[in-house]
């Protein structure tokens, strides 16, 4: 090799190395990750305040689209199941979202569905399969029951309000949080851009006073009406399990005219910033239905969302038999 060529060769190389520590890194360097990631989302029975309903059960659309920005597909996961075909489902599926809703969460199908999937995910984590599970408002709700094994939620005066967080010190360097940028957990946590739709809060008191909640998640924010401090967000210490008491897809897919509901810039960001995170957890599992018409038919694609009106909570639903 003429020395001009080594020169070049060394240089080439010694900038190679220098660009790997200078370029960003990805967020999973060096785990293998799945690309084509699909999320059950689940449904649960019509609300009482919808004068129209198409089926039994329903998914708001919001949570599809919430998905699907981000770069996952969506199954949704109809109630009233045999226990046999959840567990088929989990296996073909990345990560499981329970929504926002109104139903009971100890004597619904949504709860009974809700406590099957937790179930298998703790065992299927605990066999170093991952699987991710992340919680909003009713789900958030559910997780707490599940994990403790009873219903200790409170009243609080907190629906239809835009709050900011008061970020934890675990908040930091938690999974969820940790990757966000600083201009938008700043915005998070002085401006009034997570929206509130719940009657019922899992108190600091109550979480403090629950040996299994306070063992299993660790708090990254709280909120309070003014007279109950309350959890906002939360995760699992052990496993993929996430849990807002706000609705990151609103600020980006509902369009009500209603108080709480908030669509500025660093709102829409912090529904993608959500998304976008629990996505690539789901990346990191590896179901997969067992061929390719199986999951074809599976998809949300099968369905028609529904318009209900932009005076709605809900502007489109997916209903199902």
């Amino acid at each position: 090799m003429c020395s001009s060529a080594l020169v070049f060769s060394v240089v080439t190389s010694f900038t190679g190395v220098l660009c790997c520590f200078l370029l960003p890194q990805p967020v999973y360097p060096c785990i293998r990750l799945n690309n084509r990631p699909i999320i059950g989302i689940l449904a649960q029975e019509n609300q009482k305040s919808d004068p129209h309903p198409q089926g039994i059960s329903y998914i708001a659309a919001s949570y599809v689209k919430h998905l699907e920005a981000a770069g996952a597909r969506v199954v949704p996961v109809r109630i009233n199941r045999t226990e046999d075909e959840y567990e088929k489902l989990f296996n073909s599926i990345n990560g499981l979202l329970l929504p926002g809703g109104e139903v009971d969460i100890e004597r619904s199908q949504f709860a009974r569905a809700a406590k099957i999937f937790y179930d298998l995910a703790i065992k299927a984590n605990d066999e170093s399969d991952y699987f991710p599970i992340w919680g909003t408002c009713l789900g958030f709700e559910q997780l707490t029951l599940l994990t403790s094994g009873k219903n200790i939620l409170t009243v609080t005066k907190t629906e239809g309000v835009a709050l900011p967080l008061t970020f934890t010190q675990a908040a930091k360097e938690s999974r969820l949080f940790k990757t966000f940028p600083k201009d938008l957990l700043q915005a998070l946590s002085t401006e009034n851009i997570t929206a509130n739709y719940h009657d019922w809060s899992l108190s600091l008191q109550n979480y403090t006073n629950n040996n299994k909640l306070q063992s299993f998640y660790k708090i990254l924010s709280t909120n309070t009406d003014g007279h109950t401090e309350f959890i906002s967000t939360m995760e699992a210490y052990k496993y993929p399990f996430y849990a807002v008491q706000w609705h990151p897809e609103r600020n980006a897919f509902e369009w009500v005219q209603k108080t709480g509901m908030v669509h500025s810039p660093s709102a829409v960001k912090a529904s993608f910033y959500t998304a976008d995170f629990f996505v690539n957890e789901a990346r990191r599992n590896f179901h997969h239905f067992a061929t390719k018409t199986e999951e074809e038919d599976a998809l949300i694609y099968n369905y028609c969302p529904a318009f209900k009106g932009q005076d709605v909570a809900f502007l489109q639903k997916y209903y199902f038999d």
